[in-house]
């Protein structure tokens, strides 16, 4: 499975993005789909992910209300709406794929990394 992410930008606070996380390749075998982020000088972490069958979702506390994720199967594409931006929501997002039902948290547990897309939100 190979992934692209699109989507990001600058944006001040309170405003909205949504990013974009297109599969391609074996996507018959898509299990869990993740967003994280990675801002400067930090770890990579959880933001949001969903089961591609069911659609069940999980969020990090810290985005809960504000980002919304979806899949759109027709077109094996994830969605991030992420509204009421704030400042410390600037990183670069990554989507990837976790082939089982592993802990939805779990950085380790993804793979398949897209590259970055780089969100800024001004304050």
């Amino acid at each position: 499975v190979q992934l692209q992410a699109s989507g990001g930008g600058l944006v001040q606070a309170g405003g909205s993005l949504r990013l974009s996380c297109a599969a391609s390749g074996r996507t018959f075998s898509l299990y869990r789909m993740g967003w994280f982020r990675q801002a400067p000088g930090k770890e990579r972490e959880f933001v949001a992910a969903i089961n591609w069958s069911g659609g069940i979702t999980y969020y990090a506390d810290s985005v809960k209300g504000r980002f919304t994720i979806s899949r759109d199967s027709a077109k094996n594409t994830v969605y991030l709406q992420m509204n009421s931006l704030k400042p410390e929501d600037t990183a670069d997002y990554y989507c990837a794929h976790s082939p089982a039902n592993f802990q939805p948290t779990d950085v380790k547990r993804y793979g398949n990394w897209g590259q970055g897309t780089q969100v800024t939100v001004s304050s």
